[in-house]
Order: structure tokens, then C-alpha cells, then sequence
């Protein structure tokens, strides 16, 4: 039996797609919510889970660097996904004769030139892939769905029009994450570190702590502050740096973040992702 990989959404997801892309040796597994893929992970249901992390139109995903240091999972890899829209429709369903269209809440503002040209009305849904099978079941031809061509071919619609994104350059980062860590060199490009920190509570600290990073050449490709445990006073920091925790640059880095810091988590090592290149 094939392994499983775990993420949320239906089958036809975008998320499904990046499941496909790298890793279509497992199996994909839908589930209802981020913390859902996560269990299934940790119960021993999914070998894999594949989380959205940020999207270069809408940035992070809200709560998923909530979810990441809880989780109790590792990042063993990245994958990239562009985000190519598609209207679907039941067979026989003509472009004229579609009124409206249902697709998650931040999908339908990237067609609005298109929707606006045909004169066709957003109606929000809870997921793309969601929306294209309730356009399936219905059998309507009046209501069409925003999602990718992978939904279309997984639920028996039509592409009526594709590629109908008003910019061209959307793009998810996934994670793949594992119950195990991988910190084995590996790929064919460089490794990214993920971390998590807070800073101790003194004058300058988040740039002392980051100045370990300049001064050994180690390049930082991401920073992120988000608020922890329901108060103003509590920022815990979220950190992709280039290199690997044995690279004596980064464990010079790494120490001298660790004087700055009452709390720093290790969340994985994983080869870049050619999409960075």
C-alpha cells in the first residue's frame, strides 16, 4: 500500500496538486482543517503532511505559524505551487450562460478583470475544490467554480477558460512535514534551516541576536514577528536562514542567537526548491 500524504482541503485542492508534485509516490489524503492534517500526521494515518505556508499575493497563511512549533512535526521539504485559475462548469455548459461563479474568498478578487469582462458575479465558498463539487452535484449550468484543472478532471467538469488570474505570477509555498526529522545533505541545490525564537525581554536584543548572522555571512531569506498567547508582550519570531545547523558560519549564527533568546526551536533542514532558483 502506498504511503500517504496528508493536507487540507477536497481532492482537486491546490494543496492536492502540490501532493502530486512532490510527492506522487503517496497517496493524497484530504481533510477537513490544518489541525486535521497535522493529527493525521502525528496518529500514524499519513506519512506526510503538506501545509500552506504563504501565497505572494495574500502572504502567510493565517494560523500557520501558530500551528508549526506546536505541531510536534518536522519540515523535511518545500514545494512551490503556481496558482492557475480555471472556470469550470458542467458539460455542455457554454460561457454565456454562466451567471456566477463560487470559489473560496480570496480566489474570486484574482479574476475580477475576467469575471467583470463576462459579466459573471463571486459568490464566496469555503474551498475551491469544495465549490467545484457542489457545481458537480448540482448539475446547474447557471453556476460555475473557480478552482484548478486538477478539480475539473477529479469531478467530471469542464474547463471553460483557464489560465484567467489577472497576474500571472501567483504562487504557494508549501512545507512537507514529517513525524521524523531529515537533516541528511540532500537535492541538488542549497539547504534551508527553519526556526523559531523569542528574544529576551532587553533593550536591542532582536538585533544583537540578528547580528550573528551578518557577521558570519549567513544569509537570513525570511523574518516573521507574530503575537503568542494572547498578549501584546509575548512576539515569537519565525526564521528561514541559507545553510545547514552543522555549517560552522551557521552554528557560530546559531549560538549567538541563543544568548539573546529564552526560547529557540529547530522546525527542520531541507533542500531549497529549484522555484527559488
Amino acid at each position: 500500500m502506498a504511503p500517504k500524504i496528508a493536507f487540507q482541503g477536497e481532492l482537486g485542492a491546490y494543496s492536492h496538486e502540490a501532493c502530486i508534485a512532490a510527492r506522487p509516490d503517496h497517496t493524497p489524503l484530504p481533510c477537513a482543517t490544518f489541525e486535521d492534517v497535522i493529527e493525521a500526521v502525528r496518529a500514524g494515518n499519513a506519512e506526510l503532511a503538506m501545509l500552506p505556508v504563504e501565497n505572494t499575493t495574500y502572504g502567510r497563511v493565517a494560523d500557520m505559524h501558530r500551528l508549526l512549533p506546536e505541531s510536534g512535526l518536522h519540515i523535511i521539504d518545500e514545494a512551490f505551487v503556481r496558482v492557475r485559475i480555471a472556470l469550470l462548469a458542467n458539460p455542455g455548459t457554454t460561457l454565456k450562460q454562466i451567471k456566477t461563479v463560487r470559489a473560496h474568498l480570496v480566489l474570486i478578487p484574482q479574476c475580477r478583470a475576467f469575471l467583470s469582462k463576462h459579466g459573471i458575479r463571486g459568490e464566496a465558498a469555503a474551498d475551491n475544490a469544495g465549490a467545484a463539487a457542489e457545481v458537480a452535484a448540482s448539475g446547474t449550468t447557471e453556476i460555475g467554480a473557480l478552482a484548478s484543472a486538477l478539480a475539473a478532471e477529479t469531478y467530471g467538469l469542464e474547463v471553460l477558460a483557464e489560465g484567467i488570474e489577472d497576474h500571472d505570477t501567483n504562487t504557494t509555498r508549501f512545507l512537507v512535514m514529517s513525524r521524523t526529522p531529515n537533516a541528511e545533505r540532500r537535492g541538488d541545490t542549497h539547504m534551508l534551516t527553519s526556526f523559531v525564537f523569542r528574544v529576551r525581554n532587553i533593550p536591542a536584543a532582536l538585533y544583537k541576536a540578528m547580528g550573528g548572522f551578518a557577521t558570519n555571512g549567513v544569509n537570513m531569506v525570511k523574518l516573521e514577528s507574530y503575537m503568542v498567547g494572547g498578549g501584546f508582550t509575548a512576539t515569537q519570531f519565525y526564521a528561514d536562514i541559507t545553510g545547514h545547523p552543522d555549517d560552522p558560519e551557521v552554528k557560530r549564527a546559531m549560538e549567538e542567537l541563543s544568548y539573546f533568546t529564552t526560547e529557540l526551536r529547530i522546525l527542520g533542514t531541507y533542500p531549497a526548491a529549484f522555484a527559488r532558483n
